[in-house]
């Protein structure tokens, strides 16, 4: 038995691992911090194991249908829970802080069309799952700040709102740009090249809300038109 096509399900397996833990650490521990990162640790995994399946000529239905469930919990749960534990300390009382985990149920649905969408082979229609946990990683670190500034009721009103609109955004129609290889020119990837440098500067100044600035970067850039190739 070759080991070689096990190789991208143990990268997936580690994407679901880390937002697993992410999880635990996040409601059991009380480490929002390290679950931040155990999450960022599952996006790599997630960039790794399709790449890793299509060099080695291994991808498969049982991949693809085991790396959406890995997205789904730290993606989806995952980020929602750290949502949750910052509106919770916040106000532990209101039953309308368990509204953020809609996220999980549209990043499943998100998940579920894109599995059976022919058309997102090169890009997206919607919000990316990832995309949408980088959101609320930085979402979820200003939150305390944002409490402070305007207070409990107007921070819950005004994540639940953020949650139904990023929610509505993965199941959408909208074309995303995506960063899979492509031949094209540098000059055809601009929109790409600019999100990665604007990310990089956003994080350094910003620290973790600098992912919410960039995936509204990344949401603004999307809507611009497509670049043309120059013809010959």
């Amino acid at each position: 038995m070759s080991i070689k096509k096990h190789i991208p399900n143990m990268l997936t397996a580690g994407n679901l691992l880390s937002g697993s833990l992410a999880l635990v650490f996040t409601l059991h521990q009380g480490r929002p911090d390290i679950a931040a990162w155990l999450i960022v640790l599952s996006a790599v995994f997630d960039f790794f194991d399709g790449l890793v399946a299509r060099m080695l000529g291994v991808a498969s239905p049982i991949g693809k249908d085991l790396d959406s469930l890995a997205d789904v919990v730290s993606f989806g749960l995952a980020p929602a829970g750290l949502v949750y534990y910052g509106l919770y300390q916040i106000d532990p009382n209101n039953v309308l802080n368990y509204g953020v985990f809609l996220i999980v149920a549209f990043a499943a649905l998100r998940l579920a069309k894109f599995n059976n969408d022919t058309r997102q082979s090169t890009s997206f229609l919607g919000l990316p799952v990832p995309s949408n946990a980088l959101f609320w990683l930085g979402a979820s670190a200003a939150l305390p700040s944002f409490a402070l500034s305007i207070g409990a009721l107007p921070t819950l009103i005004t994540y639940l709102v953020l949650t139904v609109i990023l929610s509505l955004l993965m199941v959408s129609e909208l074309p995303m740009f995506s960063f899979k290889l492509s031949k094209a020119p540098l000059s055809a990837l601009w929109r790409q090249i600019f999100l990665v440098l604007f990310a990089v500067v956003a994080v350094v100044l910003q620290g973790w809300f600098g992912c919410s600035l960039t995936i509204i970067i990344y949401l603004i850039l999307s809507l611009l038109p497509e670049p043309q190739a120059k013809k010959a």
